[in-house]
């Protein structure tokens, strides 16, 4: 299933958007745009798709999302029946807190927050009831109150350190990206390359260690301090997210899809597709299934300035539009 492009706009004069969306339950809209997403969600229980990580969630449920990283949620349930299921939604160009720090060196701990969300960082419970606590100050009708409010925001998640990361290294990577990041050693940069140029081959750790002028052992040390797994373990994870990329994309078999990501045997793939995703490949596939029929590209429009506007991007073509004061996601 093609994820939709997503035109948000960011409104001109201001340096985030924010959107406080309201509807009896959060649609399945398999969506990728080119900035950085922060969502809040409330009232609300159901599916979180973030690339290849399907999971659970609940109240208070805070994601970052990367730019180009197709994601939805798709609700089952309101928590309280009555009330309305809200999402507060904060979009923003990585570009623009580039150069924030460029300008205040304060501001640095921004940085390694994003680039440690370039997989799609999910936050506790407790980071979503403080962010809860500030949505007077993020849901301003002032321009300057909102854009104090998010820096807080993104600041207090700068300092969480138990964030959970959701997705493969390689999931849903459109061309361009998958580059090195320059943000690791050199070295492991070009083994970082290597494995995104050749994952689909036979790679053996002495190859990627020769590619960086490391030994195993200092290939595995480095892995550990730089990435936080081995390069045995990035190397699959890199070879099942292009595997989940090709499940929901296409409909080829899953023996030629264990094949174009690098498993030879399809058993070895199963094998791996299950330690990793806690599924196997088909029916990790069966839970885009129910969505794909019937699906409707968005609009390319441009977003307005209030907060309750919806981007016309993500409004619905032709008679199937759904009345609602909300955003995609």
């Amino acid at each position: 299933m093609k994820a939709a492009y997503e035109h948000v706009g960011i409104i001109a004069g201001c340096s985030v958007r924010i959107y406080h969306r309201k509807l009896s339950r959060i649609p399945f809209e398999w969506h990728h745009h080119p900035e950085y997403e922060l969502t809040l969600t409330l009232n609300s229980c159901g599916k979180r798709y973030i690339g290849d990580a399907i999971s659970d969630y609940g109240d208070n449920d805070l994601v970052l999302v990367p730019p180009d990283l197709p994601h939805t949620w798709s609700s089952n349930r309101s928590i309280t029946r009555a009330a309305q299921q809200e999402a507060i939604v904060i979009w923003f160009e990585g570009e623009w807190v580039r150069r924030l720090v460029s300008c205040c060196p304060e501001y640095e701990p921004l940085l390694r927050l994003l680039r440690r969300a370039g997989c799609g960082l999910a936050f506790g419970d407790g980071p979503g009831e403080r962010m809860r606590q500030r949505l007077p100050g993020l849901l301003s009708s002032s321009a300057i109150v909102r854009l104090r409010a998010v820096l807080d925001v993104l600041c207090a998640l700068a300092e969480e350190d138990d964030a959970v990361a959701l997705a493969s290294p390689s999931a849903f990577r459109h061309p361009g990206q998958g580059k090195p990041s320059g943000h690791q050693p050199e070295h492991i940069n070009r083994i970082l390359a290597t494995i995104d140029t050749r994952f689909a081959e036979r790679l053996t750790l002495e190859e990627l260690a020769a590619a960086g002028n490391l030994s195993v052992r200092s290939l595995n040390r480095y892995f550990q301090r730089h990435i936080g797994e081995s390069a045995g373990q990035y190397l699959a994870r890199t070879r099942i997210g292009h595997a989940c990329r090709l499940l929901s994309d296409t409909c080829l078999p899953i023996s030629v899809i264990a094949s174009r990501s690098g498993y030879p045997s399809v058993a070895n793939f199963n094998r791996q597709f299950r330690s990793l995703k806690m599924s196997s490949p088909s029916a990790w596939r069966r839970q885009f299934a129910p969505h794909s029929e019937g699906a409707t590209p968005f609009d390319d429009g441009r977003g307005g300035s209030q907060i309750e506007q919806r981007p016309p991007s993500l409004e619905r073509r032709g008679g199937s539009r759904r009345k609602e004061s909300g955003a995609a996601r």
